[in-house]
């Protein structure tokens, strides 16, 4: 990793500060308050919370904050802002969501691709705990009869077996989508919708196939979309399976049938999502429920580039989301969600508002 040093600033420094929305804010670091305070699993564990962002989250339940001033005057109080300073430049935003598409709880002609279920035999640890003498970089194993853990089969040799299918969708391409986004609604034809949530993944690396078709030419980077990448993978069904089987890492899910479709999915840090509220970071460096302003100039409320200028919490992680500022910002769910978040490729400026007590 390269060199990375923070400098502690003033708010009074963070350009747009004074004009957000901090109550929008609070309210989603309520919901890691929640979890912090009480110090419930995640799903994805992180670093541990430090014993000054336990006393904040505390605070946080117990304040009454129902107003935006309050609500900064939060932030201000129990946090400090610290500017994210690496080597290599300012930090990278991407953009994710929650897809909703059709789905069958058995194969048809119309739904012949699978959802797998967490297979029995998968064991999960975080990247930097793996077990001693296992392969670094990977963070999840099979374990075999004997008791003994070995790497997880790839993408390839899970999707040729099929076990274990919860819901099938259309095609290959959607439920590849559904992986790399983390969740999805679907819909079923007799009107019902269920959830897809995260139930663990085999370990190996993850690999952008978008990169791999920048990087090869395929796609101009300028030209990079979520729909232009749905048209070059369905362009040739074959060529573009093998495309998704470079990236060897694989999702499995649990159906969820009774959920809130008014909250976002229950992510890494075991809390709903806001929409554009919530990132996901790099769970090795950070803790969940760190707030973090973020600015940067991107087409997030439209196709239109503007000032991206807000309070985010760390809510989420992801095996792509490696580094001190690099960031997935949480859109919400849907097509409109998915385009907004599918054109997010921009640099930023991270802060990270770190608790007084706490040393940088």
């Amino acid at each position: 990793m390269a060199p990375v040093r923070l400098e502690t600033l003033g708010f009074e420094t963070l350009a747009g500060w004074k004009d957000d929305d901090h109550l929008a804010a609070f309210r989603a670091f309520e919901r890691s308050a929640l979890a912090l305070s009480t110090g419930g699993a995640s799903p994805r564990p992180a670093r541990p919370g430090s014993p000054g962002l336990i006393a904040a989250a505390r605070a946080a339940l117990g304040g009454n904050v129902s107003a935006a001033q309050e609500a900064r005057r939060f932030f201000e109080t129990w946090f400090r802002p610290h500017r994210i300073i690496a080597e290599g430049g300012p930090g990278f935003l991407t953009g994710y969501y929650e897809p909703r598409v059709r789905a069958s709880t058995v194969e048809t002609g119309e739904f012949r691709w699978p959802i797998l279920a967490r297979p029995a035999d998968l064991v999960s640890f975080a990247p930097d705990a793996a077990p001693a003498g296992f392969p670094e970089g990977l963070s999840g194993a099979r374990r075999l009869p004997d008791g003994s853990l070995v790497p997880y089969p790839d993408r390839a040799h899970i999707e040729a077996q099929r076990l274990g299918p919860i819901v099938w969708l259309q095609d290959a391409v959607e439920a590849f989508l559904i992986q790399v986004q983390g969740s999805a609604q679907v819909e079923f034809a007799d009107g019902r919708w269920a959830r897809l949530a995260y139930d663990g993944r085999n370990g190996l690396p993850y690999s952008s196939i978008g990169r791999i078709l920048i990087e090869s030419g395929e796609i101009p980077e300028s030209a990079m979309s979520l729909s232009s990448l749905k048209a070059w993978l369905r362009d040739d069904v074959e060529r573009g399976l093998k495309l998704m089987r470079r990236n060897r890492s694989f999702v499995f899910f649990k159906l969820v049938e009774e959920f809130d479709p008014g909250l976002g999915p229950v992510a890494g840090a075991g809390v709903a999502l806001t929409p554009l509220r919530s990132i996901a970071v790099d769970r090795a460096i950070w803790a969940y429920g760190l707030p973090f302003w973020i600015e940067a100039e991107a087409p997030w409320a439209d196709e239109t580039p503007r000032p991206f200028h807000r309070l985010m919490i760390a809510q989420d992680t992801g095996s792509a989301i490696v580094g001190p500022a690099r960031a997935d910002l949480f859109f919400g769910g849907g097509e409109a969600a998915g385009a907004r978040a599918g054109a997010i490729r921009h640099k930023g400026e991270f802060v990270v508002l770190l608790p007084r007590e706490s040393e940088p």
